[in-house]
C-alpha cells in the first residue's frame, strides 16, 4: 500500500494505492493522522485501491468521525462496478461516506 499525501492549505488529499487491510491500515492511519491538524477537507483518492478488509473499513470510519468534527471527508475514485464499491454497498458504507 502506498499513501501519497498532498496538502494545500487546509485541504489534504491522500492517494491510496494497493490493498487496505490488516497489515497496511495501521501505517496508512499513522501517515494520515500525522497530517490532519488544521485540515478541514480530507479527500481519500481510492481509484487505485483493489481491496478493503474490515480493518480498512474501521480506518475509514475512524477518519470520517474525526473529520466530521473538524470539517468534511470525501472518498473519490471508487469504480461503481468494482469490488470496493460493492463492499461499500453491502456494508452500508456507501451511505456513511461521501463518495464523489
Amino acid at each position: 500500500m502506498n499513501c501519497i499525501i498532498e496538502r494545500d492549505g487546509t485541504d489534504l488529499v491522500a492517494r491510496l494505492q494497493g490493498s487496505l487491510d490488516i497489515k497496511t491500515s495501521p501505517v496508512v492511519e499513522q501517515t494520515i493522522e500525522a497530517k490532519l491538524d488544521g485540515v478541514t477537507v480530507l479527500t481519500l483518492d481510492m481509484a487505485d485501491v483493489d481491496f478493503v478488509s474490515s480493518m480498512g473499513l474501521r480506518l475509514l470510519l475512524k477518519l470520517e468521525k474525526r473529520m466530521s468534527k473538524q470539517g468534511v471527508m470525501y472518498v473519490r475514485g471508487i469504480d461503481s462496478e468494482g469490488p470496493v464499491y460493492k463492499l461499500f454497498e453491502e456494508t452500508g458504507f456507501k451511505d456513511i461516506l461521501t463518495l464523489v
